[in-house]
């Protein structure tokens, strides 16, 4: 009996409550419940049961009593199931339910049915997500904090796909503004033998990108005026770095459906298009020959400035053109990753959506990211050799691998101060929790290899002969990965699947090291054999389903 199907039994157990309640005179309204209201949850204590419930301090007022009273029939209506083993009624109404055997062990073949699809669900089922991330600026490799917001927002992506959005894997292309310049002027001082400028961009890589730019122009960039000589520059150079920006972050399995150019936002009449929507709903006014936006009125600290008195356009500018856009293109909701310096920024973006009579953090959700330090022997690693002043995703994947990178940096949560010990990533030991996932997900391949060749198959499965602790213990946390990822889908919280499919591997272990899938000597092959293969190739599709959503590879042997 999955958790799923529990619920619904014990909705329905509620709905029948209610319908009594009203034929024996009673008002009650309705509850307007669902399957989700059930709250369904694994006891910490096991022997508490395999699951509790506290539905019933949900609807006890409602009913008119209380949550006890309303338990004990509830737990009588449970009782009768042939799935359910026992109930029982715990402190203030707690409903503590024991499944069966076969109930509880019938989980195994719903997984290795289900294959890929186990732990999917329909919480975003037709819902449009744009989800942008990364966009570091095309002006040098890729830092630790876009490193991380790769591997984070590519598995976000993923789970929420499993949840049934339409998810749009979105890089905001920063190619106008001061940083583009300050790049350009850098580049051309390397090719002129200048020092780098005092605001410029070193590193080995901008002496490469000069190089590169002087094999692809047709022409004498030395017969050129130096205002001539730096637009080149600036428009072969950006278009070189980003070219390596892409091809980096494919290397380390992170693509995107959209590259949107910030320039497109200027010229497109994008930004003016804004400001007239929000000039019709009265929330633009002019001052000092400037344009503004009154964001005070929905919580700014201050109004904004979004068109200069110069006539340049304010930074702002850019993020309500970018804004309306997805809107326009069908984006229900918005979803951007910041870094940690972005904090102070989150006030106005929120402003921004309330006046463009949107709902703040629904069409538009900011995640911010904190910083991360590579370790190796206890000391941080200061600089890269490429790009001189920062560490980059070069130096994470030369280090320990895209897998461990990659791993490594989703299993923490994003809002928290990440250090990386690339010493211990290294590491083929049980203390490194990549190698430890992966080889649990290896031994359930090496256990199925094993059984066929001992002539133990799937040709019978008795879930009542699961009976050993760590058989419930595993199929119990077997149970959770539906749950763990719709929380991880609507908490935007991958980490949460890297450290349950860590879980899932020390159950599984410990499960090993006592039920044998494969008979001892002549021992005849017996159903209880043939029924433990089925929850070791269920286990090992639940880590491998885990992996996917992070991006991480689940190899067979190692």
């Amino acid at each position: 009996m999955t958790p799923a199907e529990l619920s619904q039994s014990l909705l329905d157990l509620v709905n029948s409550l209610v319908e009594r309640r009203r034929g024996e005179g009673a008002e009650i309204a309705d509850l307007g419940l669902v399957v989700a209201d059930m709250s369904l949850e694994r006891p910490r204590n096991r022997d508490h049961g395999d699951w509790a419930s506290s539905v019933s301090m949900k609807i006890a007022k409602p009913l008119g009593t209380n949550p006890r009273a309303v338990a004990a029939e509830l737990a009588a209506g449970l009782e009768a199931m042939p799935e359910v083993a026992s109930v029982e009624i715990a402190g203030p109404g707690f409903i503590n339910i024991r499944l069966e055997a076969s109930a509880a062990g019938a989980l195994a073949q719903t997984i290795v049915n289900a294959g890929p699809v186990y732990g999917t669900g329909h919480l975003y089922d037709g819902i449009k997500i744009n989800l942008e991330f990364v966009s570091a600026n095309p002006t040098g490799p890729i830092h630790m904090g876009g490193v991380r917001w790769a591997a984070v927002g590519d598995s976000l992506a993923r789970v929420l796909i499993a949840e049934g959005a339409d998810v749009t894997r979105e890089y905001y292309f920063n190619d106008h503004g001061s940083q583009i310049d300050r790049f350009a002027r850098s580049v051309l001082a390397a090719y002129l033998g200048e020092p780098t400028p005092e605001d410029g961009y070193g590193g080995a890589y901008i002496g490469d990108i000069a190089d590169k730019v002087v094999e692809i122009y047709e022409g004498d960039i030395a017969s050129l005026p130096r205002d001539d000589q730096q637009e080149i520059f600036r428009s072969i150079g950006v278009d070189l770095m980003f070219t390596e920006i892409k091809e980096k972050l494919h290397g380390f399995g992170v693509d995107f459906d959209v590259f949107f150019h910030e320039d497109s936002l200027h010229e497109s009449g994008a930004v003016n298009r804004a400001i007239d929507r929000l000039r019709e709903q009265g929330h633009i006014f002019e001052q000092d020959g400037a344009i503004w936006l009154r964001t005070t009125t929905f919580g700014d600290d201050r109004d904004r400035v979004i068109i200069r008195s110069n006539g340049e356009p304010a930074y702002i500018s850019g993020d309500l053109g970018y804004y309306l856009d997805k809107r326009e293109r069908g984006f229900d909701q918005n979803l951007i990753m910041l870094g940690a310096d972005h904090h102070g920024y989150i006030g106005r973006m929120m402003a921004m959506v309330e006046a463009f009579g949107d709902v703040p953090g629904v069409n538009l959700q900011i995640l911010i990211g904190q910083m991360v330090n590579l370790l190796k022997g206890g000391e941080p690693v200061r600089m890269s050799k490429r790009a001189g002043t920062i560490v980059t995703l070069d130096d994470l994947v030369d280090a320990v691998g895209v897998d461990a990178g990659r791993y490594s940096l989703v299993r923490s949560s994003s809002d928290s101060q990440l250090d990386i010990d690339l010493d211990l990533l290294g590491k083929r030991t049980n203390e490194n929790p990549v190698f430890y996932v992966q080889y649990a997900h290896a031994r359930t391949c090496s256990v199925g290899r094993n059984a066929v060749d001992s002539g133990v198959t799937h040709s019978a499965f008795a879930p009542e002969l699961l009976t050993h602790d760590s058989e419930s213990a595993l199929l119990g946390v077997l149970q959770e990965y539906p749950r763990v990822v719709a929380q991880a889908a609507e908490l935007r919280e991958p980490h949460r699947v890297a450290r349950y499919i860590e879980e899932v591997a020390g159950y599984y272990h410990r499960w090993y090291d006592n039920c044998r899938v494969i008979p001892l000597g002549d021992e005849p092959v017996t159903d209880l054999h043939r029924t433990r293969l089925w929850l070791n190739d269920a286990t090992g599709q639940v880590i491998r389903n885990g992996l996917g959503l992070l991006g991480v590879s689940a190899p067979e042997r190692m």
